[in-house]
């Protein structure tokens, strides 16, 4: 049973990472549907928190339902996040995660993020400062280094269990990689498998199917894996690790009616959640995930995209039932 601090995730958790203006409420929703064990909020900007910044505020929206998940924060400056801590825990999160990897320019460069790596001394410092001002766990989100040459995952990860952290979660490549190339492993292993690491280690990095998440698990010894990229429209990524860990069933694609039903069950959150004006926008973004390899839906998806009320929308998923329907029959025939 891997255990954060109290909170009990099974015998290999699926961890939904977080993601900038993608793992929201509704697409955390769908994937704790399908299977995800503890969910992150998107990352939140210290300064945005204690400032009152209503975007930032809105993304400490969290329901029972999402239970158990974590609110993740990041900033450059040590107080800041420390103030920013204080009032996430006020929300009643199950832990606190705080952001070394993120490895966008904007949030790297001004030293927050994936920028920190450059200066171990200031994340262990920044990282105690956050685990004494809270009662709840803390974990950290990082990368195995800056570049090639100062990949310390393995020295940075003794030094932030020693100052309280209580799981960490590794992505195997470089801020300088950013997402490009294959992510490594080797050193995430080597992290689990250090023998002065006592808390959870969790994998994060080019996990896309269930065969790889248990090819990583076997391989490397982790804890869990964390999962991104791969469960943006597919959030059935998780129940199919799942099968194959628990019951080693490889799952069947989900059908076109099930993607529908998905979608649209998003969308229906996404509304909810944001109001239509907003909700109908920031949708767009996923449908052509949802129907990724989908013959004949580039028109639909035009149809989506350009559709300005929700009953447009509605009217075009029925379309599209409609359009599941008649395909079915042509392969009955």
């Amino acid at each position: 049973m891997v255990k954060i601090g109290d909170i009990a995730l099974g015998d290999f958790p699926l961890l939904l990472a977080p993601m900038e203006d993608v793992s929201d409420p509704p697409f955390r929703f769908v994937c704790k549907e399908q299977g995800a064990d503890l969910m992150y909020t998107e990352f939140i900007s210290s300064e945005g928190l204690i400032r009152d910044a209503a975007k930032s505020l809105q993304k400490l929206d969290i329901f029972e339902y999402e239970r158990p998940i974590g609110i993740q924060i990041f900033g450059s400056d040590i107080e800041s996040m420390v103030e920013a801590t204080k009032i996430a825990t006020q929300v009643n999160p199950d832990l606190i995660d705080i952001n070394y990897g993120c490895p966008v320019k904007k949030v790297a460069c001004k030293g927050a993020g994936a920028g920190i790596l450059t200066n171990p001394e200031k994340m262990v410092k920044m990282t105690k400062a956050i685990v004494d001002v809270t009662h709840l766990p803390v974990t950290v989100k990082t990368r195995l280094g800056w570049d090639e040459s100062t990949k310390n995952i393995v020295e940075v990860a003794e030094r932030l269990q020693d100052v309280g952290i209580q799981a960490l979660s590794i992505h195997g490549r470089t801020r300088v990689q950013m997402y490009k190339g294959e992510a490594d492993w080797t050193l995430i292993g080597e992290v689990k498998n250090n023998p002065r690491m006592h808390i959870p280690i969790f994998g994060n990095g080019d996990i896309d199917s269930p065969q790889r998440a248990v090819e990583f698990k076997e391989r490397y010894g982790v804890d869990g894996v964390m999962i991104g990229r791969a469960s943006i429209g597919y959030p059935w990524i998780f129940a199919e690790i799942k099968s194959l860990l628990h019951e080693n069933k490889v799952l069947d694609a989900p059908s076109f009616e099930e993607r529908i039903r998905v979608c649209r069950l998003h969308f229906d959150k996404s509304i909810d959640w944001k109001g239509e004006r907003v909700g109908i926008v920031e949708m767009r973004r996923h449908y052509a995930n949802y129907f990724k390899g989908i013959s004949h839906f580039k028109e639909y998806r035009q149809r989506l995209v350009s559709a300005i009320t929700v009953a447009e929308i509605l009217d075009i998923f029925e379309d599209l039932s409609n359009f599941s329907v008649m395909e079915m029959s042509k392969i009955l025939e």
